[in-house]
């Protein structure tokens, strides 16, 4: 016997409406359901384009506070460019945390923070030396919320 699909993944929050704002406004996602679950928790799903899975984003006050621990976890999402979406950030006063760092295929990553320190990394697709098809960078991101530079693939 195995598991089927993924369909979400959860991540805790202290201010729910400022995370489901940052996801929705700055990376572009879609809210597709909102709910309090039976023990209480407020609940948030979110979904990016192209996507099957989703992102549960939960507020529950009586579990106590969340404190994001460095290089826990994150979320990755594939942009077309890493240099276009600089720029998208910049518009919105953000800028990465780490990176961009680019490879010789074209691909690349860098790394923004969520509101409440959860890492988001960003993907550029390159293209892979003579054989026409992608790849993606290879590469594990990691440190604390605001220093960078190291990865798990160095």
């Amino acid at each position: 016997m195995k598991v089927g699909k993924l369909l979400h993944t959860r991540y805790r929050l202290n201010d729910l409406e400022k995370s489901a704002r940052f996801y929705k406004e700055i990376l572009g996602l879609e809210e597709v359901r909102r709910h309090k679950s039976p023990r209480g928790s407020e609940l948030v799903f979110l979904k990016a384009a192209g996507s099957e899975e989703t992102i549960e984003l939960c507020h529950f006050p009586s579990s106590g506070p969340v404190q994001v621990q460095p290089d826990l976890t994150h979320l990755a999402f594939e942009v077309e460019s890493l240099e276009a979406f600089g720029q998208y950030l910049a518009a919105h006063g953000l800028k990465y945390s780490d990176g961009p760092v680019m490879k010789e295929n074209g691909g690349g990553f860098a790394f923004i923070d969520a509101p409440e320190g959860y890492e988001i990394e960003l993907i550029q697709i390159g293209k892979q030396p003579g054989t026409g098809g992608y790849s993606t960078p290879g590469t594990i991101g990691g440190s604390d919320f605001n220093v960078r530079g190291q990865s798990c693939a160095q």
